[in-house]
């Protein structure tokens, strides 16, 4: 899905990607011929679940692009019923996976950046329905500093029946960062991404406890329960 900034417009530039050549797979020993059959495999599943892990192609710039990054107290998203931190508590879910990025300015031109933002999303035990409108917000600061523009998105989301997981891949592709003179680069500033997640969402990240996005079935990593 496309997005755009009110504060700042770029064309998109998407990577391609080729799966490897399997031809002559059969005259190769067996457990390499396995090998590359589980990697084609991957690669296929990865291209039907939009899971763009590629950066973006970069173009000729008059300096280095901004820094582009994911929020870590705002990276994931869990909703628990009641603010029980357990795993059949929990309800809709999310995770930012990745993040492709480029940008393009030179002389006296803005810095134009062009984002792809991967998103994993979960359905709990508690979540109610199959359809889901997550909140993420994208800002410009400058670099560790002030916020110099910040605008929020909504990413509806709907589950196929029988299923706790999907992938989305968000565009946005019209941020355009003004430069004060000619020698400010990019460098000089950061695009951050993060979900719209409560102070508690945010702690519970912070202090580095994480679910399975499908967490009714399992638990993962650090969490209260697990205490």
């Amino acid at each position: 899905m496309r997005r755009s900034l009110l504060l700042f417009a770029a064309g998109l530039i998407v990577a391609g990607s080729t799966i490897p050549e399997m031809a002559a797979a059969q005259r190769r020993p067996n457990d390499q011929q396995r090998q590359e059959q589980e990697a084609a495999k991957k690669k296929k599943r990865d291209s039907e679940w939009n899971d763009i892990q590629a950066p973006l192609p970069q173009l000729r710039n008059a300096g280095p692009c901004p820094y582009v990054k994911v929020l870590y107290d705002a990276a994931r998203y869990i909703e628990f019923k009641d603010e029980r931190e357990a795993s059949n508590a929990v309800g809709w879910s999310g995770e930012i996976q990745g993040i492709s990025a480029g940008c393009q300015y030179k002389d006296e031109e803005p810095i134009k950046v062009t984002m792809e933002v991967l998103f994993e999303l979960g359905k709990g035990p508690q979540a109610q329905g199959n359809s889901k409108t997550y909140r993420y917000w994208v800002a410009v600061t400058k670099r560790n500093d002030a916020v110099i523009a910040k605008q929020y998105f909504d990413l509806p989301v709907t589950f196929p029946a029988g299923q706790d997981r999907v992938y989305a891949t968000e565009t946005i592709n019209q941020i355009t960062i003004p430069r004060a003179s000619l020698t400010t680069s990019g460098a000089n500033f950061e695009v951050l991404v993060g979900f719209d997640v409560t102070p508690q969402m945010a702690a519970f990240n912070r202090d580095g406890k994480r679910f399975r996005l499908n967490a009714g079935q399992a638990v993962a990593g650090n969490s209260s329960e697990d205490k």
